[in-house]
């Protein structure tokens, strides 16, 4: 993959003059990642998750992030279109009568949703970026008919690998470029750095260990790794704190899962007993804002 080196620096340095073509109002990074500006709300915001199991499996990130909101005083609506292992495409055909009523709809406001996370399938991500931007494409033009002005999140794979693979790091490069290249002509869009915080808590930023009896913290599984109660917790967090630029308080309980078997499920538990470190992840999720 050396050999992309120079023809992405080409390309970033295109996708930094072209990106600012589609508004001023959008701060772009040294590494070509903008920040979408939401919309001015009358009421409370809504938001609309669309994506697969990475996006809800073992933990749920619209519920974790819905409980973070309630706690924190911030009234939002939160909404999803979830398919197992599925791209996006394969999402809104499967939910299309739901999605196309949800595109449907309109506010007084002029947008529906203020708020909207695209998560597409890592296989897609990480080889075909020409289908990846296909598919942004596909969801945004829906989404844009009755909210124009919708902030929308890319999310940032995680590679699907263990964070002990020699393929892990050159898996992480691949994915995070193809994301920024495939978000750079999608309006007012940016980069939920999922796939930066994640490894930023494999490198033990901020004081975090992954490893707990020798077993990871973060995800679990056998042909796909999904986030365990750490990686989730890091999720929701990562979440708010991009899209409202500040930590949220963290509440005593949270709804997080009593395991990976087939009798465990979902319930309210302490975050200090359910988390391994709820500070380090915390930090984790504001440096990567």
């Amino acid at each position: 993959m050396k050999k992309h080196v120079f023809f992405f620096s080409c390309i970033a340095s295109f996708l930094f003059i072209t990106c600012n073509n589609f508004t001023s109002e959008n701060p772009i990074s040294a590494d070509g990642i903008r920040k979408p500006k939401a919309p001015k709300a009358v009421g409370p915001p809504r938001i609309l998750f669309i994506g697969n199991s990475q996006i809800e499996y073992f933990v749920s990130a619209p519920t974790l992030f819905q409980e973070l909101c309630n706690a924190n005083n911030v009234n939002i609506n939160v909404q999803q279109l979830i398919t197992m292992g599925v791209g996006l495409d394969k999402v809104y055909y499967t939910n299309k009568t739901e999605a196309n009523q949800n595109f449907s709809n309109i506010d007084k406001d002029g947008n529906y949703y203020d708020y909207v996370v695209l998560q597409e399938s890592t296989p897609t991500a990480l080889t075909n970026v020409e289908k990846y931007r296909t598919n942004l494409k596909l969801i945004a033009e829906k989404i844009h008919k009755n909210s124009p002005d919708a902030a929308i999140y890319v999310y940032q794979n995680i590679p699907p690998l263990p964070y002990t693979n020699s393929d892990y790091n050159e898996y992480y490069k691949e994915l995070r470029k193809n994301t920024i290249l495939a978000t750079a002509f999608i309006k007012n869009a940016g980069m939920l750095r999922v796939g930066d915080a994640v490894t930023d808590a494999y490198e033990g930023k901020h004081g975090y260990q992954y490893l707990k009896n020798n077993k990871d913290n973060l995800r679990f599984g056998q042909s796909t790794l999904h986030f365990l109660n750490d990686g989730g917790f890091l999720q929701a967090v990562l979440l708010y704190v991009t899209l409202f630029d500040k930590k949220p308080i963290i509440p005593k309980k949270l709804i997080l899962s009593t395991g990976t078997g087939d009798h465990d499920n979902l319930r309210k538990q302490e975050v200090s007993k359910a988390i391994s470190n709820p500070k380090a992840l915390e930090e984790i999720a504001l440096s990567n804002r």
